[in-house]
């Protein structure tokens, strides 16, 4: 594999900072329209937009970003909306893991890698808003090519009905490509987003592929990007319909605890942290995920 693939690295770029102009908008949008409940007397946030880079071992450019974070709004407590394009050489211990992974010994001999993709993890203040994550990317390397990602819901008081719709909306998505696409990626996402010391899930599930590669890069492609066009039509009826509600001290507590729970996971066992700060990204927008406040009992 060379780099014929100089095309469609630079459609999925563009794609993944398309869907972030998208969600960066209808967030804001949000955060306009909150006119009744809690919150509802504050000023509207706006993101904070930060250009990211990463630097080489040998101090030369290797990709870098866009790191968009808004804090305290009416709607939002803290939410990141993270694009970037980085490549460069895999370091030992990256390459270990892909040749492990992958079965990519070729890896060794040419340890090149080109990665793109959006990262979103928003926590929300009303803790009858499910917090939320959403990411898609696509990884190449000399020698092979695959996207990866998905979107699940995070509520620490869950509404069958929210949980319903968020399922349904990703299923509706994804069926165009084939009937077997959402089992096999809720599945999946049931698995990766498993918090084995808590012997709990982390949400309530939703869809995840990883090292996904058919061989027909326009197919998988299309999957990705319906992947995430399934975000917002998923998400923002949840957030309009709960941002009203009133909540109790017990209910702070129990988001406050939920998301002391949430950040051990992203910490212990996401994979897509260990590789950011494994391969010098910016660690503010690797750690963009953790909530601003968590607690613990």
């Amino acid at each position: 594999m060379t780099d014929s693939f100089d095309r469609e690295k630079a459609r999925a770029a563009a794609w993944f900072r398309d869907l972030r102009d998208q969600i960066v908008a209808a967030f804001e949008g949000l955060e306009d329209s909150h006119a009744e409940g809690p919150f509802a007397d504050e000023p509207p946030a706006r993101f904070e937009v930060k250009q990211t880079r990463r630097v080489s071992e040998d101090g030369s450019d290797a990709g870098g970003g866009l790191m968009s974070v808004m804090r305290g709004g009416r709607v939002f407590e803290k939410v990141g909306v993270n694009v970037s394009t980085v490549y460069g050489q895999l370091g030992e211990r990256a390459q270990a893991a892909m040749m492990a992974r992958k079965g990519l010994p070729g890896m060794k001999d040419d340890p090149r890698f080109w990665a793109s993709g959006i990262s979103l993890v928003a926590h929300m203040r009303n803790p009858h808003v499910p917090a939320v994550h959403m990411n898609t990317r696509m990884f190449w390397t000399p020698h092979a090519w695959w996207f990866g990602g998905g979107s699940d819901l995070n509520p620490c008081i869950e509404y069958a009905e929210d949980t319903a719709h968020f399922h349904a909306t990703q299923k509706a998505h994804l069926d165009p490509h084939g009937a077997g696409h959402y089992p096999r990626l809720k599945a999946w996402a049931d698995e990766y987003f498993y918090i084995p010391h808590r012997k709990r899930a982390r949400g309530v599930g939703g869809i995840f592929m990883d090292d996904y590669c058919t061989g027909d890069w326009e197919a998988d492609f299309a999957l990705t990007q319906d992947i995430g066009r399934a975000f917002l039509p998923a998400f923002l009826p949840l957030v309009e319909k709960r941002r009203g509600h009133s909540f109790s001290e017990a209910d702070r507590d129990t988001q406050l605890i939920y998301r002391g729970q949430y950040a051990e996971y992203n910490l212990v066992y996401d994979r897509g942290t260990k590789f950011g700060l494994e391969t010098g990204h910016d660690p503010e927008a690797v750690l963009m995920s953790l909530p601003p406040l968590a607690k613990w009992p």
